[in-house]
């Protein structure tokens, strides 16, 4: 699959960097039950069409250099195709994940194993938590970003300040729509995010605003296109095609955006970031 390279003078000023990522075949994917609102149980769908976008995606990670780890899919997991819940990565330690919903306790316990297989520093968490859904990390500046009101307990971010050694920032999502902070917030690079104000209370839009100036802003169509559940290397941004509008967006702020088709996968709630989990050494 060819990749558009940035101009010279985007080159200049936008440096990728390799990342490793963890990803899962969406092999038992489907919609059996309800547990956000893009969720439609009497809604097809197709696990072989799903299967070969995912497939897609995992092709423009490997064409753009990164490493892509796989979890084995289970049966009776038809969420764990979105691998990012499974824990959250940074300096080689996993904090684990805790679902709010029983429909998906037994990811977190295939997710411990992988990691621990894998020669992670596994650290078990006490409150509810869903990994990367409501965890990520700006390494320029040493922030943990957090979300909660949906999926995560407040307090979980608390005890991961505790286990990284670094400050937590606390954001509230009052959306059910963007009921994790991966579909209303998302890294540009180590320092910049991009994000939708209205999936956040006033005061987190508020301290939003001063952390981040020069932020890129969703408006509502590219946040109900999954335009901010997108992964980005520094440079590359790989999007979900349907948010047209995004794509416009980082385009003219100095990103390349890489376009993916997962309408399949939008299906479950989910889209590029969902299906990605960063894994930070």
């Amino acid at each position: 699959m060819a990749i558009r390279s940035s101009s010279p003078e985007t080159s200049a000023i936008r440096a990728s960097r390799g990342r490793t990522y963890l990803m899962c075949r969406p092999a038992y994917y489907a919609v059996e039950y309800a547990i956000n609102p893009w969720m439609d149980t009497s809604a097809p769908v197709d696990t072989a069409r799903a299967c070969a976008q995912w497939e897609a995606l995992a092709d423009i990670y490997a064409d753009l250099g990164h490493e892509v780890l796989r979890i084995e899919p289970e049966p009776g997991l038809p969420d764990m195709v979105y691998a990012a819940n499974g824990a959250f990565v940074v300096d080689g330690t996993a904090y684990g994940a805790r679902f709010r919903h029983p429909e998906r306790t037994s990811e977190a316990d295939s997710h411990e194993k992988w990691h621990r297989a894998a020669g992670w520093t596994f650290v078990k968490p006490e409150h509810t938590n869903e990994g990367e859904g409501d965890f990520t990390y700006l390494p320029g500046r040493g922030l943990i970003l957090a979300g909660w009101g949906f999926r995560t307990d407040a307090r979980a971010h608390a005890e991961a300040a505790d286990v990284f050694g670094r400050q937590v920032v606390s954001l509230r999502l009052v959306d059910p729509r963007y009921y994790h902070l991966d579909t209303a917030l998302a890294p540009l690079d180590d320092e910049r995010i991009a994000y939708y104000p209205d999936a956040f209370a006033p005061g987190s839009r508020l301290l939003l605003e001063r952390l981040f100036p020069d932020a890129v802003l969703a408006d509502a169509a590219d946040a109900a296109a999954f335009g901010l559940n997108f992964v980005s290397d520094g440079t590359n941004v790989v999007v979900n095609a349907e948010a047209a509008g995004m794509v416009g967006k980082l385009r003219d702020a100095g990103y390349e955006p890489v376009p993916v088709d997962l309408s399949e996968l939008k299906k479950g709630g989910g889209s590029v970031k969902c299906c990605t989990a960063e894994l930070r050494r």
